[in-house]
């Protein structure tokens, strides 16, 4: 989520310490922050927002309330500190056809605005969001929703038909080959028109039963603003977390408001977003509100949970004081009452997320600071069993990597195989697989390209993972198998793939492991579970040999050149030596020089080297990469040795 620095500062006053100290504050504390970018006169605060607490922070109160927790001081400006009265308005008819749809409907007449420019501070605001100004009235209606997190919709009342002199509206499930005329996702975009499926949810003029929204997603263009409009139909709501997700993924259509819905936003803040909404309109478009109607089938319900201080420390492993624990939980806004059995919490309103003791817990734990919190190295405990399985896979994973094979895992998932999947992640991963050697066999293909920027002579893979197939009886089987493979030539198979993987069964075979097949096309499986049960159970496991330090670096993404060198040189010639020469001559962009031949002959030793030049910026040339090998030429023919 984009955050406004300035807007912050409306809500905990120009004391706010700075931007870095609050991406300080939130990082160890509540967020991770992606970055901050200076835009105008004000800061973009990216922030990260995971959704266990998406109800409540996809919105600038949000963060606010979380810096005030953390800086124990309270909050400026709070739209929901008071409760909101606003004048009932019997000009709308509301129906909600399932309230586990829409929990909540509230809506509100305002007349007389004038549709124009927002004012200088307002544009900016939303400008430093990266949102594009479209007139006072929707910009405001965009204003609250990254305010309080409540997503809004406006309407023209004079173009919403009625129907016995009241405008109503029915939240219903669409219907299959329903169409809905949607607003376009940018502005200058067309509008969009969507058939439905019978399973999204609509708002609906009752009058015509025409769709004029896709609910929790998008407004319709039916009784859109223009710039005669002067009376204007607000509406506030709530709708169905789960369905807002499904409707929304299922259509590719994920909006700021779909985002906060279907993240469960409470449904308590409708009147206090229709409050903040009416008192900005009349402050920037003028307009007088006449009323509301408020629908509210499914009433949120309290949330008290009983909290033990004893726990929360022994949880936390700490030793907090009661005190300090009250205090966190007034900060956030709980209401606090003693029981014998413990404390008895209320969240506030907008935390539908504190629902369990541990909710809580995890509170007091990152207000303290959870970087306070002192690891302690659990005590060493006798193992009761030694796990046949892991422990005979530990013993391959050794010998092969001894071999100079690696080990890869590749996807469960395969577009055509024997069981198929009922919800399947994508279209090219509908089954499960049977076998683990078409996967071994792309892997090996894509590898063996690359086999010279590695610095090796070929490519050795192997994969200990599960596959699934059928019985007799049509019943989905599992089993771990042992996959093995090698591939010598960038072109294909060769029959030195069998000998490679051969060799890798013949040495696992004389440490006990009767691995009872062969290499076939450089490749081999065999059922794991299988022989793990035909073989002795362990008593103890082999120790555990620590590797020596290891540096990871990036690797570039840009295709490598490659040039080989021949040369003669005396029987007594340091090969460290020539490498240094030619390394000198290659220059950085150079990434390996690797010994691929070399043979005696008349007193001499013919070497040949293969010279792998790659960027980290760009793709090189032929023409880059000339100058430098021209170099390595000099370079050896410098130091005596004849090139061939």
């Amino acid at each position: 989520m984009l955050v406004s620095y300035n807007w912050l500062k409306d809500y905990l006053g120009e004391d706010l310490p700075s931007v870095d100290e609050v991406v300080e504050l939130l990082t160890f504390h509540a967020f991770e922050i992606e970055g901050t970018e200076k835009v105008g006169g004000d800061t973009q605060i990216e922030v990260n927002v995971l959704p266990d607490r998406a109800s409540s922070c996809l919105s600038h109160r949000g963060i606010a309330l979380e810096l005030a927790v953390l800086l124990n001081k309270p909050l400026v400006v709070d739209q929901l500190k008071d409760e909101t009265e606003l004048p009932v308005l019997d000009d709308f008819k509301i129906e909600i056809e399932d309230k586990a749809d829409c929990s909540r409907f509230m809506l509100a007449l305002m007349e007389g605005v004038k549709v124009g420019p927002s004012p200088k501070w307002l544009k900016e605001r939303l400008e430093t969001l990266g949102q594009r100004s479209i007139n006072n009235i929707v910009d405001a209606t965009n204003y609250v929703m990254f305010g309080l997190g409540q997503p809004m919709h406006v309407y023209d009342s004079d173009t919403f038909s009625k129907k016995d002199d009241k405008w109503n509206f029915v939240i219903r499930r669409a219907k299959a080959g329903e169409i809905v005329k949607l607003l376009p996702e940018k502005t200058g975009a067309e509008d969009r028109e969507v058939d439905l499926k019978g399973t999204e949810l609509l708002v609906v003029n009752g009058e015509s039963d025409q769709a004029v929204a896709l609910a929790g997603i998008k407004g319709g263009t039916y009784a859109g603003l223009h710039e005669g409009t002067t009376n204007i139909i607000l509406e506030a709501a709530n709708f169905n977390s789960t369905l807002t997700r499904k409707t929304a993924r299922a259509l590719g259509i994920l909006t700021d408001a779909s985002k906060r819905f279907e993240n469960e936003v409470s449904s308590t803040l409708p009147p206090y977003a229709m409050r903040t909404i009416v008192e900005l309109i009349t402050e920037i478009a003028s307009g007088e509100l006449k009323g509301v109607s408020d629908q509210y089938p499914m009433v949120q319900a309290e949330s008290v949970v009983t909290v033990h201080p004893d726990r929360v420390n022994k949880v936390l492993g700490l030793s907090l004081e009661e005190s300090f624990m009250k205090d966190v939980l007034f900060r956030l806004g709980a209401e606090i009452s003693e029981s014998e059995s413990g404390w008895l919490v209320t969240a506030p309103k907008e935390r539908v997320d504190l629902t369990i003791e541990e909710n809580y817990i995890d509170e007091i734990g990152r207000i303290y600071g959870l970087s306070n919190i002192v690891s302690i190295t659990p005590e060493n405990l006798p193992l009761a069993e030694i796990n046949a399985n892991h422990y005979y896979s530990e013993k391959i994973r050794k010998i092969l990597g001894e071999l100079g094979f690696s080990e890869v895992m590749t996807s469960s998932f395969r577009k055509k195989d024997q069981i198929h999947l009922q919800n399947a992640l994508a279209s090219d991963k509908e089954y499960l697989r049977s076998s683990i050697i078409p996967a071994i066999e792309e892997a090996l293909a894509l590898n063996i390209q690359n086999v010279d920027i590695l610095g090796l002579r070929d490519v050795r893979m192997f994969e200990i993972g599960t596959v699934f197939t059928k019985d007799d009886k049509g019943k989905a089987r599992e089993h771990v198998v042992l996959t093995i493979g090698a591939r010598v030539k960038k072109t294909g198979y060769s029959a030195k793939d069998d000998v490679i993987v051969n060799e890798a069964i013949k040495a696992l075979i004389e440490a006990g492991l009767e691995i009872g097949v062969g290499a076939k096309q450089g490749i081999c499986e065999t059922n794991l579970d299988k022989l793990i049960s035909a073989l002795p159970e362990p008593t103890k496991y082999e120790p555990n040999v620590p590797l020596s330090d290891i540096t990871y670096k990036p690797f570039s993404v840009y295709p490598a050149i490659v040039r080989d060198i021949a040369m003669w040189v005396p029987e007594n010639t340091d090969i460290d030596s020539i490498g240094r020469i030619l390394k000198d001559g290659a220059g950085e962009l150079c990434e390996r020089i690797t010994l691929f031949d070399e043979f005696a002959k008349d007193g001499r030793i013919s070497y040949a080297f293969r010279l792998v030049f790659q960027s980290y910026e760009k793709t090189l040339t032929d023409d880059e990469v000339e100058p430098y090998m021209a170099a390595v030429y000099r370079a050896v023919e410098k130091a005596g040795f004849d090139t061939r």
